[in-house]
């Protein structure tokens, strides 16, 4: 009999994030699958019980809870210490948790420290002839393979935004508190602060309704025969400001100045999406000045509303990569767009 644990840390105001839910969703869906198994929740953070009641209306028969200022912040010692004691005392075979930055370098070392095993960036499960299987991407989301495992604990790390979230409602939850011995060792990095940019200078939000993505044709000689990379860079932080946004760029353009072009400033590697970058799951996605060549699509593959700005009628986008294709000068387009955006704030 299996016994599935949802894993997770709270955020700092004690709460759950969405890739919890999403986790949860991923969770049920095996409890469902495999016949007589069971549903536990474990959850670390400073303070879970609001947390766990936030979600006490799930089919979870069992809540453990490890609590303490100790597991407010993300430190691998005590975190790793937080979620073996979990899964010791719930003799959980199959552990389910999302894939934060928090828990994807924990949880490996976790896995070998019960002697299980454990997968990173799983978009589905599935009941496999009534045992467990799991949905995962190769070569840059070109290959998807399913595959199950024998060996227990499994921990399956679920890449958020690959799952709609459960919409379990609140409730009281009861918790049982798990204690964890924590030596001075455990203890010895701290978080200072956090750094990070201000609201108007961040350009990548996961949760965005919306990926805009800047190909290298907003860098290179317009129809006068001259580049116009300022105004570029205006009208597209403007339409970010006013959209809220999450910016994302193609390979070519990330590249651009080691190949001695203009780029963008406001531009890195961590704006890059496609083969060599990051996989995207936006809603809806607007590329613009992109080619629609296979490195750069392969990282739409999960947006659901594809739509392109592009001179050229027989790029790549038009055939059949994109929903909608706008054969139009994206300057022009841009800059009206963000005219009757400003027209309504």
């Amino acid at each position: 009999m299996e016994t599935i644990l949802l894993l997770a840390h709270t955020e700092t105001d004690g709460s759950l994030a969405k890739s919890v839910r999403e986790a949860l969703h991923a969770a049920r869906t095996l409890n469902k699958a495999i016949s007589g198994s069971n549903l536990f929740v474990g959850l670390v953070g400073e303070s879970v019980q609001a947390a766990a009641d936030s979600i006490a209306a799930c089919p979870a028969t069992k809540y453990f809870g490890v609590a303490g200022a100790e597991f407010s912040q993300s430190r691998y010692a005590t975190d790793a210490a937080g979620a073996e004691a979990i899964c010791k005392l719930a003799q959980a075979t199959i552990v389910v948790a999302p894939a934060t930055s928090r828990w994807n370098r924990v949880l490996t070392g976790v896995a070998q420290r019960l002697g299980g095993r454990a997968d990173a960036h799983v978009t589905g499960v599935a009941d496999a002839g009534g045992k467990p299987a799991i949905n995962r991407w190769y070569y840059r989301q070109r290959m998807e393979a399913t595959l199950a495992r024998t060996q227990r604990p499994w921990f399956i790390l679920v890449d958020p935004g690959s799952q709609p979230a459960c919409e379990c409602g609140a409730g009281t939850a009861k918790v049982e508190t798990v204690a964890v011995n924590l030596p001075d060792a455990c203890k010895r990095t701290s978080v200072l602060g956090v750094r990070e940019p201000k609201a108007d200078a961040q350009t990548i939000r996961p949760d965005a309704q919306l990926l805009f993505v800047t190909g290298a044709g907003w860098t290179k000689k317009q129809a006068d025969g001259q580049t116009h990379v300022p105004e570029a860079e205006t009208l597209i932080l403007d339409f970010l400001k006013l959209t809220r946004a999450s910016l994302g760029s193609s390979k070519s353009l990330v590249d651009l100045g080691g190949e001695g072009q203009a780029v963008l400033p406001f531009l890195s590697h961590l704006n890059q999406i496609g083969q060599t970058g990051s996989t995207p799951r936006h809603p809806k996605g607007l590329s613009t000045c992109c080619h629609g060549e296979e490195p750069h699509t392969v990282g739409w593959r999960f947006i659901n509303d594809r739509r392109a700005i592009s001179v050229d009628a027989n790029c790549g986008w038009a055939r059949g990569k994109a929903d909608v294709l706008y054969v139009a000068d994206v300057f022009k387009v841009m800059a009206k767009v963000n005219e009757l955006l400003t027209a309504t704030k």
